[in-house]
């Protein structure tokens, strides 16, 4: 099964600009809603999971890791 590494979602963020900055290109009012997508407290949208990629420049699928049942 497919997921969302969050944890590479952060380190590559974190990498190219602040928790504000990438919140401001997303449109969110404060940082809190992408803090929420980054930390799994919400559930991140293709969509914009696809606008991130974009916004750091890498492919979507360097975001994805493959975990087995057992392990979730």
């Amino acid at each position: 099964m497919l997921t969302v590494d969050l944890q590479k979602l952060k380190t590559l963020r974190k990498s190219q600009m602040s928790l504000d900055q990438m919140s401001s290109h997303l449109g969110y009012q404060s940082p809190n809603g992408y803090y929420y997508l980054e930390t799994g407290r919400s559930k991140i949208t293709a969509e914009t999971l696809a606008k991130v990629a974009t916004i750091l420049k890498v492919p979507i699928e360097e975001f994805f890791v493959e975990k087995d049942e057992e392990d979730r």
